[in-house]
């Protein structure tokens, strides 16, 4: 089948799944994890043959800007599948799903990567490891907007609509690190592959990506630090944890769309 009929299926489902999950959070409609967890899964099958087609192509060294998004966004979406079954955290699929089928959808528009001689079992590591830790953050990060939705609602003492549909606050909190914490350990793992696996880490193409991402470590690395020594938490959590999800999504993706779609550049 072709990308762009399975990118619209995709869409579709995941757009159905988050809708009823945000139904669920404006209290519109009683609570059906199962159903939302079958449209995203369904979704997800749509979502797979895209990123096994765009992977298979064989690219020369790292994954360009398409198979790396349809890569993340499929990781994130298996990820947040899989940790819904054990913690509540099924409501980020109201940002995530959607997120992953409007990238199926671009993906599709955009240049398709030049066939090579493959990727070395190294340089596969690096770039799975990315993947997954971008995935977790990315969930991460979403939990945080959440988790700042619920903060300001209490401090206004605004008790119904959302607030009401949320985990209590402590949990959404210790989710909230729990998710950095294991972005970390991948993102460690993927700037460590990296500079083992990958010949020139600051050649001149991978440079931005490899400042902004060691400035995301460092930037999660303290905010892991102030919550276990200085208690963090709330607002400040937060921020940091989208701040540092930014400096990623730039690492990730930003040199990569200039050099490959705005400048055509391989």
């Amino acid at each position: 089948m072709h990308a762009l009929p399975l990118a619209v299926m995709a869409f579709i489902l995941y757009l159905a799944a988050a809708s009823w999950q945000g139904l669920v959070l404006a209290r519109r409609v009683p609570p059906r994890a199962a159903l939302v967890r079958s449209f995203g899964a369904l979704g997800l099958l749509c979502h797979l043959p895209l990123a096994v087609g765009l992977l298979t192509q064989g690219e020369t060294l790292l994954p360009g800007v398409t198979t790396s998004a349809v890569l993340a966004s499929g990781l994130a979406v298996l990820v947040l599948l899989g940790v819904s079954l054990f913690k509540p955290v099924l409501n980020v699929a109201t940002g995530l799903f959607p997120l992953a089928g409007v990238t199926l959808l671009l993906a599709t528009g955009m240049p398709s990567p030049e066939k090579g001689t493959g990727m070395t079992p190294g340089i596969a590591l690096h770039a799975l490891s990315a993947a997954l830790a971008f995935a977790l953050l990315a969930i991460a990060a979403i939990q945080a907007v959440l988790l700042g939705v619920q903060n300001q609602a209490l401090r206004h003492h605004h008790f119904r609509g959302v607030v009401q549909s949320l985990p209590p606050l402590t949990t959404m909190e210790r989710i909230l690190f729990e998710l950095v914490w294991a972005g970390m350990a991948l993102l460690t793992l993927s700037i460590a592959s990296g500079f083992l696996f990958v010949d020139d880490m600051f050649a001149q193409h991978l440079i931005h990506k490899t400042v902004l991402s060691l400035a995301a470590w460092v930037l999660f690395a303290a905010l892991l630090a102030g919550h276990h020594w200085l208690g963090w938490r709330g607002l400040r959590a937060v921020r940091w944890t989208l701040g540092g999800c930014l400096l990623l999504l730039l690492a990730y993706f930003g040199s990569k769309f200039v050099l490959e779609v705005l400048l055509a550049r391989p």
